[in-house]
């Protein structure tokens, strides 16, 4: 493996994403998530996955500069989409999969966490979907699980501030389960794993599958419907200044 390290321990798998210095995720660190995935859903001895981020941030969001080698918007389209069916295969997955949030969860990386079934954080770790500040859109289904999860109002407000909002606010709306300091995060989401795999698997993976006709059926078409606009506003005059904003230190010029 090149950007994950997998340490089973009592029943829990441990997957750290070791991506310095901001964990982006890259096309090349999904693809491997989706393997890392591939060969933790059969193994007998892991009944909890656990997700973390080493360094600073748990991932601080997509790897921007990977989009300046995408040629156009259809192609950037299905860039969404390959990662949209990997962060559904994370939320329909039978074990259950904590995102363990420290330093920031921002743009992909929020999208990542929001796709785990549940979620902790530290008290000032930073979460949010910053995507409309480069004049783009999330492309993971962070339109469609943010509301799920906050709700509309507070959703409409993330999204078109760009702003993000700390750990213990998101405790507040319901976006994390739990908050902690960083010295005890990793620990208590040990707690909480270990917690859960002392569970019958078969009434853990029945409750995983109940839980999600609790979904809005609108999901999966919103979704596709997001990955086909992530294209066209990578297309966009502003989408192409916004990225290249990002990548040369500077505030974006969008056409007013």
């Amino acid at each position: 493996m090149q950007f994950f390290t997998v340490k089973v321990e009592e029943r829990v798998a441990v997957i750290t994403l070791e991506k310095p210095p901001a964990n982006a995720l890259s096309s090349a660190v999904l693809i491997e998530l989706d393997q890392v995935l591939s060969e933790l859903e059969g193994n007998e001895d892991v009944h909890v996955l656990l997700l973390y981020g080493k360094g600073r941030f748990f991932a601080a969001g997509a790897d921007i500069k990977e989009f300046t080698s995408v040629k156009n918007g259809a192609e950037f389209a299905k860039m969404a989409r390959n990662g949209q069916q990997l962060f559904d295969r994370i939320e329909e997955f039978q074990k259950p999969i904590i995102a363990c949030i420290h330093g920031a969860a921002l743009g992909g990386g929020l999208e990542l966490a929001m796709a785990c079934h549940m979620r902790l954080a530290t008290e000032d770790a930073k979460l949010g979907l910053p995507e409309l500040q480069l004049g783009l859109i999330p492309g993971f289904s962070g339109s469609q699980r943010l509301p799920h999860l906050v709700g509309t109002a507070k959703a409409t407000e993330m999204l078109l501030t760009s702003d993000p909002i700390t750990g213990s606010e998101a405790k507040m709306v319901g976006l994390v389960n739990q908050v902690y300091s960083e010295d005890v995060l990793l620990e208590e989401a040990k707690k909480l794993a270990k917690k859960i795999a002392e569970k019958s698997r078969e009434s853990v993976k029945a409750t995983l599958e109940l839980l999600r006709y609790n979904y809005p059926r609108s999901h999966k078409e919103g979704s596709i419907r997001e990955a086909e606009l992530f294209g066209q506003v990578f297309d966009s005059p502003d989408g192409k200044e916004g990225i290249a904003a990002f990548i040369e230190k500077r505030s974006p010029t969008f056409n007013k």
